[in-house]
Formats: C-alpha cells, structure tokens, sequence
C-alpha cells in the first residue's frame, strides 16, 4: 500500500507525503484512544517509501507521544531518521518545553515538523516561535476550514432569521475579489481568443 500510495502521489505531482504510524483506522492525533503500530513496522514503511520514491519528500509522523510518552516519541524520531525519513513530525506534542526537548534530543541536522492546529494537545504557538525551537515547517492545516465553517453557520443561521443575506454583505468578498483570485479574466479573454465553444 506504501509504495502504491508513493507512485501514485509522485505521477500526480506530490512532492511530499507523511507517513503515519498509527494503527488503522487512525483517529485525529490530538484525540484519546489512538493505537501505534511497533516501530519496526514503521521502519519498514518509510524504507518501502524511500524505494517507491523518485524524488519524493517522505515525512515520518509520530503518534505515540499521547499514547506511550515524550520519550517514546524521540526514540521513535531518532529511529525514523535512521531509517531514512526526510523530515520528522512529532505529533501532539503538549508545550513548548516539549517541542525543545524534542529538537535537542533528535539532532540539530534533522528537519522537523510541527502541527499548529486548535483546540487539541498542542498550545497555541506562532510559526515565529517554532523556527526559534528550530522547527523547519510548521502546517495550520484546519485553521481555515475552522474559520470557514463558523462563518457558514452565522451565515445560515442569520437567513434563517431575516429571511435574507442583507446583514451579511459586508462579510462577504465580492464578485469582483473572487474574479480576482481565480484570474477569471484571463480565461474569458483565453476563452474568446480560441473561438467559443472550445
């Protein structure tokens, strides 16, 4: 499955994949009742991604920090990295000292990657202070979707009340910005040079 997954990422022009060793089905890495599979599984896993691979960045994530502790965790890491990991991802790790501890003890020469998401394990930190920790990447890979969503329920629960999205103008981005964005223009004028209906 590994190295289907890696082929397949890769053709489709991926450059990065992470790898989890968690037992399937897996569970948010912030939640209680995660599993870990044993690290010699997930040896194997990262040496079959690194042979699936051309030129794929292969991220190693650790979920065992909630599951078997801090220790475990950079046991792991320091494993991941022999086995040939570019880059590693301590999951839900739980302060700053944490994150620290594990820097120091993984290596100065190891890329790390931190996961800034809300309302789990990990306080909130600026991407400012993760590169002061040393932290080469840091990802807010909910953030938006957070966002996105209590703007869609204020939204509907305001035309539920007023019957109407007057309130909400001010809220919105504009026909204008959104043309803007996904460069609309361009592709009228594309779509009229090469004749309509092309």
């Amino acid at each position: 499955n590994v190295y289907r997954a890696v082929k397949v990422l890769e053709k489709a022009g991926a450059t990065a994949i992470h790898i989890e060793d968690q037992v399937m089905p897996k569970k948010c890495g912030h939640l209680q009742g995660k599993e870990v599979i044993s690290t010699k599984e997930m040896i194997a896993k990262i040496k079959t991604a690194l042979t699936a691979r051309k030129e794929l960045m292969i991220i190693a994530r650790i979920d065992s920090r909630g599951v078997m502790g801090l220790r475990d965790a950079i046991e792991r890491g320091k494993a991941y990295v022999d086995a040939g990991a570019d880059v590693i991802f301590p999951e839900a790790l739980e302060s700053k000292e944490e994150f620290l501890q594990f820097r120091k003890e993984i290596g100065s020469d190891v890329k790390l990657m931190a996961n800034m998401t809300e309302f789990g394990k990990t306080p909130l930190i600026t991407a400012e202070e993760f590169k002061s920790m040393g932290y080469n990447v840091v990802i807010f890979p909910v953030t938006a979707f957070r966002v996105a969503a209590k703007a869609m329920e204020e939204a509907y629960n305001a035309i539920a009340k007023d019957g109407s999205q007057r309130s909400l103008m001010g809220k919105m981005m504009t026909r204008r910005e959104q043309y803007d964005v996904i460069n609309y223009d361009f592709y009228e004028d594309l779509n009229s040079s090469m004749g309509k209906g092309l």
